[in-house]
């Protein structure tokens, strides 16, 4: 039986250790922020792209989502990007995949194949129940890995990869991208979650962390 989490206390326990490495750590951390990545990863509760790369608080500029897509129509995704070019002005972008995606597999494995979704693509997005919310993100990274195909012929890692590489071209085409960012380099990563390693799949150069 899981031990119920006591945020209060694990807090506290943060704060220590944090002083205890820099008492002025939590001063400095007020007074702004200036990272040097912008990290695209999934929302996966195993993947902390942090934490993953052992970097304190302050330093990776992160967005989130279901298989860590790049999607135009995504205002979330367009806002982040947005700021982290234009006001952090971050040098780096890195997209972080895992394996044993849940979003992956869902696109692999779900029935409602992109392209055949005609139904929920004429429902506006205030209607749509969460459902088909979730049936619309799918499709999207249905999409991005030809599912019909490479599903069978790949390997897990070898779609996750995939997908970090597709991403990485999308974040390329992204007019936010275009306007703001196109010097700026982009990386990409898998994190492996049955040895722990960040497994370089796509890199301007070897020493994208430093």
């Amino acid at each position: 039986m899981k031990k119920e989490l006591n945020l209060s206390k694990q807090n506290e326990q943060f704060i220590l250790e944090m002083k205890k490495q820099d008492p002025i750590f939590f001063s400095n951390l007020s007074q702004g922020q200036s990272p040097e990545y912008f990290v695209l990863a999934c929302s996966d509760s195993r993947v902390s792209p942090s934490i993953t790369a052992n970097m304190p608080l302050g330093h990776f500029f992160v967005h989130r989502n279901v298989a860590n897509q790049v999607v135009e129509s995504d205002d979330s995704f367009s806002a982040g990007l947005y700021y982290a070019l234009k006001h952090l002005q971050i040098k780096k972008i890195i997209i972080e995949g895992h394996t044993n995606c849940g979003g992956i597999d869902a696109a692999c494995k779900t029935r409602q194949q992109y392209g055949q979704k005609q139904e929920l693509d004429q429902k506006s997005k205030d209607s749509q129940t969460a459902e088909e919310g979730i049936m619309t993100w799918i499709s999207e990274i249905q999409k991005n890995l030809h599912v019909q195909q490479q599903c069978k012929d790949l390997t897990n890692f070898e779609l996750v990869k995939l997908n970090v590489l597709n991403q990485i071209e999308n974040v390329k085409e992204h007019p936010v991208y275009k306007k703001y960012g196109e010097s700026v380099e982009i990386s990409g990563y898998v994190f492996d979650l049955s040895s722990g390693k960040l497994i370089e799949v796509a890199a301007p150069n070897p020493e994208a962390f430093n």
